[in-house]
């Protein structure tokens, strides 16, 4: 099947796409700049871009002419007051363009608006459905309310609310009802009406099992999280005065603060029933999906059906690429080096990192580390590792755990285990550069979970300077340990890494 799938770089368009790509649709993504389509290799290699503004009017000489479906998940809300403008704009240059194709399905996420009183944000959501079915194709619009999956919005704002907020003075708008839906769910019904007969020409509203007001999903939240939080509504909160309130406590710009305040009056509950009949599937409650959204990994939704994905020995290589580090939420430490030595000697270094050859530089402190990590009943570094040489993904690494050893890619990405008041991930990734120029980046990752986390992050941020910049200078400089070809009744020999080598 043919398809054309626009917003690809978009919240949801990035977990639609490797789901289309695993299903070997011959996928093409229209976007703006290529540069900013953040795939894995393995999915880019398996799609064509095709770039475009839909801002001006397309040149259908250089977009696909025989398409069979047509993806349209392209919004406007964080942008400037005019994004109804523009909204409409993009729509009726996309309109024009599929009418001159030969598409027999649009398929477009909208929001429910079965509200009387809507918001400038969802009368244009409305506008664009009706835009779209211009291009005299069959039009199916799935209608969403407040999404659940990390990333996303509205998500971001409620998490940053419990986690920052003991108690919190909140506007009247807490009492209006909705009902959320999982991101995987919305995926599947994306996913689930592709060339569907009774979907074709249809509008479905889609959410979840739960009908919740925006005060219950917020205690909801916190009890997920583990906070005991009190939530007190009043009256005075003016639009104006909740949008600067939501703007000042949570990491959201002022304009879309305004129009997401503009939308939360609106009640959002599912009127348009039968998408439940065409794609069926087990809906997930409101609290399982905030915990899904806080799962160790960011899966895309290829990898919905692991079950425990991380405790087993070894995960299916084609599924590794989907493995993503959080990015909203969190805070970083990213450094990068040139490589002087070959990729390969840096590669075996990397790949040999802990166990007995240790952390390149403070392993004493690395074993305090471990040691406090015992008392506090985590794991420290008793684990160790399962191969002196040898990664594969799902490998416990001391206090660690392997997500991603794919060699080929150069890629390591390990996630903390030990207690912390957080989620913490470590990456090695060497990309070339130049002609024969090779980088070795280096990125500590941490979401804390609320104050006492952000507090623990800036507490360390001093020895993160010297260990972080000292460990990444000698995995790319030191010589590898010598890889002695087991034979029988022996074994690999692996060579500790010096802790007392020359600073730079």
């Amino acid at each position: 099947m043919k398809i054309l799938l626009t917003g690809a770089n978009g919240y949801i368009g990035q977990r639609l796409l490797p789901v289309l790509v695993e299903q070997e649709h011959e996928i093409y993504c229209l976007v703006r700049d290529r540069r900013r389509l953040n795939a894995p290799d393995r999915v880019l290699e398996r799609v064509k871009i095709v770039e475009a503004d839909l801002l001006e009017p397309l040149d259908t000489d250089t977009l696909p002419h025989e398409i069979d479906v047509a993806y349209y998940l392209v919004h406007s809300m964080s942008g400037s007051s005019s994004f109804e403008e523009k909204e409409a704009k993009t729509a009726q240059h996309f309109a024009d363009y599929i009418a001159t194709t030969t598409t027999q399905q649009v398929i477009y996420l909208g929001g429910i608006v079965n509200d009387k009183a809507l918001s400038p944000h969802l009368r244009s959501r409305l506008q664009v459905e009706e835009i779209l079915r211009s291009s005299g194709r069959p039009v199916t619009v799935l209608r969403a309310g407040i999404i659940v999956g990390s990333g996303s919005a509205s998500f971001e704002i409620i998490r940053d609310l419990v986690e920052k907020l003991p108690v919190m003075v909140a506007p009247r708008w807490v009492n209006t009802r909705c009902q959320p839906i999982a991101i995987r769910n919305v995926i599947g019904y994306l996913e689930g009406v592709l060339l569907k007969k009774e979907a074709m020409g249809k509008t479905f509203d889609i959410g979840g099992p739960d009908i919740l007001t925006y005060r219950q999903m917020i205690l909801q939240f916190a009890h997920v999280r583990g906070y005991d939080r009190l939530l007190i509504p009043v009256p005075f909160l003016s639009p104006r005065l909740s949008s600067m309130w939501l703007y000042f406590v949570t990491a959201t710009s002022f304009q879309l603060a305004k129009n997401l305040v503009d939308s939360l009056k609106a009640e959002v509950v599912c009127q348009l029933t039968g998408i439940e009949d065409i794609v069926p599937q087990e809906l997930i409650p409101y609290e399982e999906a905030v915990r899904l959204a806080f799962d160790k990994i960011r899966q895309n939704m290829v990898l919905s059906s692991w079950t425990d994905s991380l405790t087993r020995s070894h995960l299916p290589f084609t599924l590794l690429d989907y493995v993503e580090v959080p990015r909203h939420g969190c805070l970083h430490d990213t450094r990068e080096i040139e490589l002087t030595r070959s990729p390969q000697e840096v590669m075996t270094n990397v790949w040999t990192i802990g166990g007995k050859r240790g952390w390149y530089f403070g392993n004493v402190l690395w074993r305090i580390r471990g040691y406090l990590d015992k008392l506090v009943g985590g794991v420290g570094l008793r684990r160790g590792r399962r191969s002196p040489f040898d990664l594969r993904s799902g490998d416990a690494l001391d206090f660690w755990r392997v997500l991603v050893a794919d060699k080929e890619k150069r890629r390591l990405l390990l996630y903390a285990e030990m207690k912390l008041p957080g989620d913490a991930w470590l990456e090695f990734k060497m990309e070339k550069r130049d002609h024969d120029s090779w980088v070795l980046k280096q990125t500590a990752t941490f979401r804390p979970r609320g104050l006492w986390g952000r507090l623990y992050w800036y507490l360390l941020v001093p020895a993160h300077e010297l260990i972080f910049g000292q460990m990444l200078y000698r995995i790319a400089t030191y010589p590898p340990p010598t890889l002695q070809t087991p034979g029988e009744g022996s074994a690999p020999r692996s060579v500790p890494a010096p802790d007392r080598a020359t600073t730079p």
